[in-house]
Protein backbone atom coordinates (compact mmCIF):
# COMPACT_ATOMS: atom_id res chain seq x y z
CA UNK A 1 0.00 0.00 0.00
CA UNK A 2 0.86 3.65 -1.14
CA UNK A 3 1.37 6.11 1.14
CA UNK A 4 1.99 10.22 1.10
CA UNK A 5 3.12 12.15 3.98
CA UNK A 6 3.34 15.63 3.55
CA UNK A 7 4.69 17.20 7.11
CA UNK A 8 7.04 20.07 7.45
CA UNK A 9 8.68 19.16 10.74
CA UNK A 10 11.89 17.27 9.71
CA UNK A 11 11.89 14.81 12.42
CA UNK A 12 8.29 14.12 13.27
CA UNK A 13 8.60 13.12 8.91
CA UNK A 14 11.75 11.19 9.88
CA UNK A 15 9.99 9.14 12.86
CA UNK A 16 6.51 8.63 10.33
CA UNK A 17 8.19 7.40 7.48
CA UNK A 18 10.92 5.33 9.79
CA UNK A 19 7.42 3.85 11.54
CA UNK A 20 5.27 3.38 8.39
CA UNK A 21 8.27 1.85 6.78
CA UNK A 22 8.66 -0.34 9.27
CA UNK A 23 5.39 -1.79 8.86
CA UNK A 24 5.84 -3.18 4.77
CA UNK A 25 4.54 0.18 3.53
CA UNK A 26 5.80 2.14 0.66
CA UNK A 27 6.27 5.61 1.57
CA UNK A 28 6.99 9.05 -0.02
CA UNK A 29 7.45 12.47 1.84
CA UNK A 30 7.06 15.66 1.51
CA UNK A 31 7.63 18.78 3.21
CA UNK A 32 5.69 20.93 1.28
CA UNK A 33 2.24 21.04 -0.75
CA UNK A 34 3.92 21.99 -4.02
CA UNK A 35 6.17 18.68 -3.66
CA UNK A 36 3.23 16.60 -3.10
CA UNK A 37 1.22 18.00 -6.00
CA UNK A 38 4.44 17.29 -8.29
CA UNK A 39 4.72 13.82 -7.19
CA UNK A 40 0.80 13.04 -7.10
CA UNK A 41 0.69 14.00 -11.14
CA UNK A 42 2.92 11.28 -11.32
CA UNK A 43 1.41 8.85 -9.45
CA UNK A 44 -1.63 8.06 -7.15
CA UNK A 45 -1.13 7.23 -3.08
CA UNK A 46 -3.73 4.76 -1.53
CA UNK A 47 -3.40 6.84 1.65
CA UNK A 48 -2.33 10.72 2.08
CA UNK A 49 -0.97 11.24 5.86
CA UNK A 50 -1.72 15.98 5.59
CA UNK A 51 -0.21 18.08 7.78
CA UNK A 52 -2.51 21.17 8.49
CA UNK A 53 0.04 24.18 8.58
CA UNK A 54 2.76 24.02 5.82
CA UNK A 55 5.42 26.36 4.38
CA UNK A 56 3.17 27.47 1.28
CA UNK A 57 -0.08 25.19 0.97
CA UNK A 58 -2.64 25.06 3.72
CA UNK A 59 -3.29 21.72 5.13
CA UNK A 60 -6.78 22.08 4.65
CA UNK A 61 -6.55 23.65 1.20
CA UNK A 62 -4.59 20.73 -0.35
CA UNK A 63 -7.37 18.38 1.20
CA UNK A 64 -10.64 20.82 -0.72
CA UNK A 65 -8.60 20.65 -3.81
CA UNK A 66 -8.11 16.36 -3.52
CA UNK A 67 -11.69 16.23 -3.35
CA UNK A 68 -12.52 18.69 -5.95
CA UNK A 69 -11.07 16.13 -8.33
CA UNK A 70 -12.24 13.51 -9.93
CA UNK A 71 -8.99 11.25 -10.08
CA UNK A 72 -7.80 12.15 -6.66
CA UNK A 73 -11.07 12.26 -4.19
CA UNK A 74 -11.48 8.73 -3.63
CA UNK A 75 -8.26 9.14 -2.17
CA UNK A 76 -7.61 8.17 1.80
CA UNK A 77 -6.82 11.03 4.18
CA UNK A 78 -5.89 11.58 7.24
CA UNK A 79 -5.17 14.95 8.99
CA UNK A 80 -1.77 15.21 11.23
CA UNK A 81 -3.03 18.35 13.31
CA UNK A 82 -1.89 20.51 16.60
CA UNK A 83 -5.15 22.35 16.06
CA UNK A 84 -7.09 20.17 18.93
CA UNK A 85 -10.90 22.23 19.49
CA UNK A 86 -13.47 20.22 18.37
CA UNK A 87 -14.61 22.95 15.90
CA UNK A 88 -11.27 21.99 13.94
CA UNK A 89 -11.62 18.58 14.05
CA UNK A 90 -15.46 18.51 12.87
CA UNK A 91 -14.47 21.18 10.02
CA UNK A 92 -11.50 18.83 8.89
CA UNK A 93 -13.49 15.65 8.96
CA UNK A 94 -16.99 17.59 7.17
CA UNK A 95 -14.59 18.95 4.90
CA UNK A 96 -13.57 15.40 3.34
CA UNK A 97 -10.81 13.65 6.09
CA UNK A 98 -11.28 10.43 6.71
CA UNK A 99 -9.31 10.40 10.13
CA UNK A 100 -6.83 12.56 12.24
CA UNK A 101 -4.50 11.96 14.77
CA UNK A 102 -3.31 15.17 17.12
CA UNK A 103 0.16 16.14 17.86
CA UNK A 104 1.95 15.43 19.94
CA UNK A 105 1.60 11.58 18.84
CA UNK A 106 2.52 8.25 19.98
CA UNK A 107 4.15 5.99 17.13
CA UNK A 108 2.07 3.28 18.28
CA UNK A 109 -1.47 5.22 18.04
CA UNK A 110 -0.23 6.63 14.68
CA UNK A 111 0.73 2.76 13.37
CA UNK A 112 -3.31 2.23 14.54
CA UNK A 113 -4.97 4.92 12.94
CA UNK A 114 -3.17 3.80 9.54
CA UNK A 115 -3.69 0.08 9.72
CA UNK A 116 -7.59 1.26 10.84
CA UNK A 117 -7.72 3.39 7.23
CA UNK A 118 -6.12 0.40 5.27
CA UNK A 119 -8.26 -1.77 6.24
CA UNK A 120 -11.08 0.24 5.39
CA UNK A 121 -9.93 1.10 1.60
CA UNK A 122 -9.00 -2.56 1.36
CA UNK A 123 -12.60 -3.25 1.89
CA UNK A 124 -13.87 -0.21 -0.06
CA UNK A 125 -12.09 -1.66 -2.84
CA UNK A 126 -13.96 -4.79 -3.02
CA UNK A 127 -17.02 -2.97 -2.73
CA UNK A 128 -19.21 -2.88 -6.18
CA UNK A 129 -19.19 0.05 -8.46
CA UNK A 130 -23.06 -0.31 -8.72
CA UNK A 131 -25.26 -0.48 -5.57
CA UNK A 132 -28.51 0.00 -5.82
CA UNK A 133 -31.79 0.11 -2.92
CA UNK A 134 -35.26 0.75 -3.98
CA UNK A 135 -35.15 3.20 -6.97
CA UNK A 136 -31.86 4.85 -5.09
CA UNK A 137 -28.44 3.94 -7.74
CA UNK A 138 -24.65 4.92 -6.32
CA UNK A 139 -22.17 5.06 -8.89
CA UNK A 140 -18.96 4.39 -6.83
CA UNK A 141 -16.67 4.98 -10.02
CA UNK A 142 -18.30 8.06 -10.61
CA UNK A 143 -19.34 8.89 -7.12
CA UNK A 144 -23.26 9.71 -8.56
CA UNK A 145 -26.56 9.15 -7.05
CA UNK A 146 -29.60 8.70 -8.81
CA UNK A 147 -33.16 8.77 -7.20
CA UNK A 148 -35.55 6.98 -9.83
CA UNK A 149 -33.22 8.42 -12.50
CA UNK A 150 -32.93 11.63 -11.30
CA UNK A 151 -29.32 12.62 -10.11
CA UNK A 152 -28.85 14.42 -7.05
CA UNK A 153 -25.57 15.82 -5.15
CA UNK A 154 -24.76 14.71 -2.30
CA UNK A 155 -21.30 15.63 -0.13
CA UNK A 156 -18.42 14.02 0.71
CA UNK A 157 -19.85 12.80 4.10
CA UNK A 158 -23.46 12.38 3.08
CA UNK A 159 -22.23 10.07 -0.16
CA UNK A 160 -20.18 7.79 2.37
CA UNK A 161 -23.71 7.85 4.93
CA UNK A 162 -25.66 6.52 2.52
CA UNK A 163 -23.58 4.13 0.72
CA UNK A 164 -22.65 2.66 4.57
CA UNK A 165 -26.67 2.45 5.14
CA UNK A 166 -26.85 0.82 1.59
CA UNK A 167 -24.04 -1.76 2.06
CA UNK A 168 -25.66 -2.46 5.44
CA UNK A 169 -29.27 -2.31 4.32
CA UNK A 170 -31.82 -4.37 6.99
CA UNK A 171 -29.50 -4.10 9.72
CA UNK A 172 -29.19 -1.77 12.64
CA UNK A 173 -26.13 0.26 12.86
CA UNK A 174 -24.96 2.71 16.19
CA UNK A 175 -24.23 6.49 16.35
CA UNK A 176 -21.03 5.28 17.62
CA UNK A 177 -20.23 2.61 14.53
CA UNK A 178 -21.28 5.27 12.22
CA UNK A 179 -19.31 7.72 14.03
CA UNK A 180 -16.54 4.97 13.67
CA UNK A 181 -16.79 4.32 10.14
CA UNK A 182 -17.61 7.73 8.56
CA UNK A 183 -15.69 9.97 10.99
CA UNK A 184 -12.73 8.54 12.48
CA UNK A 185 -12.75 4.83 14.69
CA UNK A 186 -11.87 6.52 17.78
CA UNK A 187 -13.77 10.43 17.14
CA UNK A 188 -15.09 11.55 20.37
CA UNK A 189 -17.72 14.25 18.85
CA UNK A 190 -21.19 14.02 20.11
CA UNK A 191 -23.79 11.76 18.30
CA UNK A 192 -25.38 14.90 17.25
CA UNK A 193 -23.09 14.87 14.52
CA UNK A 194 -24.11 11.87 12.98
CA UNK A 195 -28.06 12.64 13.44
CA UNK A 196 -27.48 16.13 11.78
CA UNK A 197 -26.13 14.93 8.66
CA UNK A 198 -28.90 11.76 8.83
CA UNK A 199 -31.58 14.79 8.50
CA UNK A 200 -29.53 16.08 5.55
CA UNK A 201 -29.71 12.67 4.43
CA UNK A 202 -33.27 12.24 4.40
CA UNK A 203 -34.50 15.49 3.33
CA UNK A 204 -32.16 14.64 0.12
CA UNK A 205 -34.02 11.29 -0.26
CA UNK A 206 -36.68 13.15 -0.77
CA UNK A 207 -39.90 11.17 -0.72
CA UNK A 208 -37.57 7.99 0.31
CA UNK A 209 -36.65 9.80 3.29
CA UNK A 210 -38.25 7.25 5.72
CA UNK A 211 -36.14 4.61 4.50
CA UNK A 212 -33.82 5.90 7.14
CA UNK A 213 -35.52 4.33 10.30
CA UNK A 214 -34.47 6.01 13.44
CA UNK A 215 -33.96 2.83 16.56
CA UNK A 216 -34.65 5.02 19.26
CA UNK A 217 -31.69 4.55 21.68
CA UNK A 218 -29.70 2.96 19.62
CA UNK A 219 -29.24 4.53 15.66
CA UNK A 220 -30.51 3.83 12.52
CA UNK A 221 -31.40 1.34 9.82
CA UNK A 222 -32.18 1.84 6.27
CA UNK A 223 -34.93 -0.74 4.99
CA UNK A 224 -38.44 -0.04 3.21
CA UNK A 225 -40.64 -2.37 5.98
CA UNK A 226 -42.70 -0.37 8.39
Amino acid sequence: MLIYVVEDDTSILKLIEYSLRSKGYDVYCFENGNDFFEKLSEKKPDIVLLDIMLPDIDGTEILTKLREKEDTKNIWVMMITAKTSEYDIISALDGGADDYIKKPFSVMELLSRVGAIARRASTSEKDKNILEFSGIVMNNLKRTVTIDGEQVDFTFKEYELLKYLILNKEIVISREKLLTYIWGYDYEGETRTVDMHIKLLRDKLQEKRNYIKTIRGVGYMLSTKD
